[in-house]
């Protein structure tokens, strides 16, 4: 089957660029702002410019709550230059409201955590309303179901496992019942809002030695449906879950989006493990059950294997197409360089643009020429040709 779905309902162009927005409090007690820490705050102006180049003109974007809310006082000065540079440049915004982290006086378990939510939502909803004429795009909080496991599961974020041992359910519904009070208030502010609910697509299977793991190992590749189910609707429903909750799907996936149960050995993409999923395959699975327009909300590769992942990525994309997926888009995440969580000082080289500090500490942005070739001919294998996009030539 051939897909009839040859244009954008709603994006500007089909390549989507992510800025890392990242904000909790990480293992060692450290407030992460990536917005800051790739200086994307102050560089956003020649950042949206230079994406022209490629031929992007929809970019993610992640509102720093901590920052705008303080004590219950808003303040909206960290916005302010993404939305001049957005107007200037014509550059399509997806708004990010949560990106894992929170005001310091409250974290992601409390009991008022949907309250303040819903509350921050409006406000900052209603900013952007008054300075953009822009449809609006949300995604109002990013990876529920990876942020349960790590809050859970891990010492990756703030309140930490040893808080949040046991709760990822807890903590799963709390969010999905939040995600579902700040779209009802969006569509106060703008019925024109539209909605992408962004989780990774995983593989999980059993150990081949471990037989008897089989059903455990396919309960935990089904949990990445959960948030989904809910927000339909058609998983506790008590949470008031409904079909117009689940406008857009964004899936994230990277290479290590598929291992080994309990050993957690990663089915590697670079030795090509015969046990591996195609893309393609888990792309039509999410669509066959929901039946609603997705768009990849994250991808990347790290150092030298950035090339042959996008260009593995364009086929299976491809391929997807072909068997009737309605694929809206591909967001490069991060489209610039990016540090890890747990140390500073170390960049992944997983940007379209790597890193390199000037003389003055000023973060040049240099581009990976073999990501860039390796994008271009992506660009033109899925040829996608809407309305004021081009592609640069090399």
């Amino acid at each position: 089957m051939t897909s009839t779905h040859t244009s954008p309902a709603f994006l500007k162009s089909f390549w989507i660029a992510g800025f890392e927005g990242a904000s909790h409090i990480n293992s060692s007690g450290k407030r992460l702002d990536m917005v800051h820490s790739t200086q994307h705050d102050i560089l956003v102006d020649s950042d949206y410019a230079m994406l022209r180049d490629v031929g992007i003109q929809v970019v993610r974007e992640s509102v720093r709550w901590h920052l705008i809310e303080r004590y219950g006082q808003f303040d909206f000065s960290s916005l302010d230059p993404m939305l001049r540079a957005a107007n200037e440049h014509g550059v399509q915004v997806i708004w990010t409201l949560c990106h894992y982290g929170c005001p310091d006086d409250l974290d992601l378990l409390s009991p008022n955590f949907v309250r303040r939510f819903v509350r921050f939502v409006s406000e900052v909803s209603q900013y952007i309303a008054d300075h953009s004429n822009a449809e609006p795009l949300y995604s109002p909080i990013n990876e529920i179901s990876f942020i349960c496991w790590a809050v859970c599961h891990s010492d990756l974020m703030y309140p930490y496992a040893v808080h949040g041992k046991g709760r990822d359910y807890e903590l799963k519904r709390q969010l999905v019942r939040a995600s579902i009070e700040a779209i009802e208030a969006l569509w106060v502010v703008d019925p024109r809002t539209r909605i992408i609910h962004v989780d990774p697509i995983i593989h999980v299977i059993a150990p081949p030695d471990r037989p008897d793991l089989k059903d455990a190992a396919l309960a935990m590749r089904n949990s990445m449906y959960e948030a989904w189910d809910m927000l339909r609707g058609s998983q506790d429903p008590e949470l008031g879950g409904d079909p117009k909750y689940l406008d857009i799907i964004g899936v994230n996936y990277y290479h290590s989006n598929q291992w080994e149960y309990l050993s957690n050995d990663r089915l590697h993409w670079h030795l090509g493990d015969p046990r591996r999923i195609a893309l393609s395959d888990l792309l039509k699975e999410v669509y066959d059950r929901y039946q609603i327009p997705l768009l990849i909300g994250e991808t990347s590769h790290v150092g030298q294997g950035r090339g042959q992942w996008i260009r593995e990525l364009a086929d299976e994309v491809y391929k997807a197409q072909q068997m009737g997926v309605p694929l809206e888009g591909i967001c490069l995440y991060p489209i610039v360089d990016r540090t890890d969580w747990e140390n500073d000082h170390h960049w992944h080289n997983s940007g379209l643009w790597d890193m390199e500090a000037d003389e003055l500490g000023i973060l040049r942005r240099v581009i990976s020429q073999p990501y860039l070739e390796e994008l271009l001919k992506a660009q033109r294998h899925l040829a996608r040709q809407e309305p004021g996009f081009t592609i640069r030539k090399e």
